[in-house]
């Protein structure tokens, strides 16, 4: 019976990532009960279909995308206090996201900047939303010329120049980040050298 326990513990040991944990009480004999860790494997999860090009908000927020899109939204703090300083700052300027809908990152910052825009009243139009495949990628080359080497990277331009990147996270927050961006300060992104 020992010898079991301890095949069974190996098991569990060497178990993947997507796994259920159960636990079962098995007697080995009368005066002794093991605590068994039997591990249950997950259905494999429907991977969602990876989309590229130009897109609207309302292509991410839908399904089948609404099952990352929303609750992010939804549950998202804005810092209130920094993206209204940021609002008059988005004047004239115009945001290009690439993001990935295959994306952890993706799915959870730009639910988050769209949120930042909705309470600071900025119109989608003035964001340009381009998803790429899992190479960066479209197969109408829009990523050529923009250097984008993770997603999600939020471009930010003023009279048609580029200002500066948030580029896979920020580096504070989304709302502090873009009030260095817009304000002129030194900002440096994540992958800046």
């Amino acid at each position: 019976m020992k010898k079991t326990l301890y095949i069974i513990i190996a098991l569990a040991f060497f178990a993947c990532k997507d796994e259920k944990k159960t636990n079962s009480t098995e007697k080995t004999d009368e005066k002794k009960e093991v605590t068994i860790t039997k591990e249950v494997i997950d259905e494999e999860e429907e991977e969602l279909p990876i989309i590229t090009g130009v897109q609207t908000r309302k292509v991410i927020a839908a399904e089948p995308y609404d099952s990352w899109f929303a609750p992010t939204y939804a549950t998202y703090s804005v810092d209130m206090e920094t993206a209204e300083k940021v609002q008059p700052l988005l004047a004239d300027v115009n945001v290009k996201i690439f993001m990935g809908t295959w994306c952890e990152d993706s799915q959870r910052e730009v639910p988050q900047f769209y949120k930042i825009l909705d309470l600071i009243s900025i119109p989608e139009n003035d964001v340009e939303l381009i998803t790429v495949d899992e190479d960066k990628v479209t197969p109408e080359h829009l990523e050529d010329g923009f250097d984008i080497t993770n997603v999600p990277t939020f471009i930010f331009y003023k009279d048609g120049k580029e200002l500066n990147r948030i580029v896979e996270s920020p580096v504070t927050s989304l709302e502090k980040d873009m009030l260095s961006i817009l304000s002129g300060e030194d900002y440096k992104h994540t992958y800046a050298e």
